[in-house]
Parts: structure tokens; C-alpha cells; sequence
């Protein structure tokens, strides 16, 4: 008697047992006021679980989208195209300083380098917080320890760009090993 291997693309009687079976087990999950993703009337931009008692809602043509205080001042404000436009121009400073850093170790590619990688992730953090952060007292706070937080990291890799080899070879040097 041959044995049944059990493979993605040949299920067999096993295979469908299988299958069955976990239906079966999901059917038992939306019986305790669970509904499935794929229970919903679309698969995009649902939850992957919801309350039985959800309603699905009809489809709105705008979305809320939550953005930060600072940068709502006015609806044809400057100053988010700017600030937009300034972390696509860090980004791609990102992309170039990699090869100069490599072909051409010196102390500028480092304080460019220590300067870029740290506005870059000034800016992520705080959309982050932007996102998550609601309270204005929690908001300051959050602001508060983002600006300790870059202020820190800005002089430790200066501290370490003057005092020691210098961030292009220190990586370098992580590589050579």
C-alpha cells in the first residue's frame, strides 16, 4: 500500500478532511461573535477581526486623516510642501552618502552622514508621534524627549566623528570582520 503524501497542490481525502475541518473550527469562532476577514463584503482596508454586531458602513469618498497641530496652520500652508519636500530631499541625500561614504572616507562625508541620519530619524519618530501621541500635555512631553533624543544623538556621533575613526570607517571596519 502506498503512502499519501500530503503536498499544497494534492490534497487528497486527508487534505480536504484537513480543510473541512478548519472551516468547521472557524464556523465555531463566528458562533462567539467573532467575524472573519473573509466573512466581510471586501478583503481591503478591513480589520482582520471584528464584533459579530458590526455593520459594515458605506463606503465614504474622504477620509479623516489625523495631522500634526503644527502643520494644519492653513489649507494651502507652505510649510507642510516644504517640509514634505525636505524629508524626500534627506532621503535621497540618504541614498547618496552610502557610495560616498564608501569610495571617499572623510570628515565631511561623516558630519553629512551624522547630521542626515539623524534629522531622518528626527522626522520619523515624530510621525510616529503625531500618529499615536493625543494629549497636549502628552504631545509637549513627547516633543520634549524626541528633541533630547535627536539633541543626544546629533553630539554622540559628532563626539564619535572627532574623537575616534569617524562613522564611514567604523562601518568599515564593522564589514572587514
Amino acid at each position: 500500500m502506498a503512502t499519501q503524501q500530503l503536498h499544497p497542490g494534492n490534497c487528497g481525502d486527508l487534505g480536504w478532511f484537513i480543510i473541512m475541518a478548519a472551516i468547521v473550527r472557524l464556523s465555531s469562532v463566528c458562533r462567539r461573535g467573532v467575524k472573519p476577514l473573509f466573512y466581510q463584503g471586501t478583503l481591503l482596508a478591513r480589520p482582520l477581526v471584528v464584533p459579530h454586531n458590526y455593520q459594515e458602513q458605506p463606503h465614504q469618498l474622504t477620509a479623516r486623516i489625523h495631522a500634526s497641530q503644527a502643520l494644519n496652520a492653513g489649507s494651502g500652508s507652505k510649510a507642510a510642501s516644504l517640509h514634505w519636500t525636505g524629508e524626500r530631499v534627506v532621503s535621497i541625500l540618504l541614498l547618496a552618502l552610502g557610495p560616498a561614504a564608501y569610495f571617499s572616507p572623510c570628515p565631511a562625508v561623516d558630519y553629512s552622514l551624522a547630521a542626515a541620519l539623524t534629522l531622518h530619524g528626527h522626522w520619523g519618530i515624530g510621525q510616529i508621534l503625531t500618529d499615536y501621541v493625543h494629549g497636549d500635555a502628552k504631545i509637549k512631553m513627547a516633543n520634549a524627549g524626541l528633541f533630547l533624543l535627536s539633541t543626544v544623538t546629533f553630539a554622540g556621533l559628532c563626539y564619535f566623528n572627532y574623537n575616534d575613526v569617524g562613522l564611514c570607517k567604523a562601518i568599515a571596519l564593522l564589514w572587514s570582520k
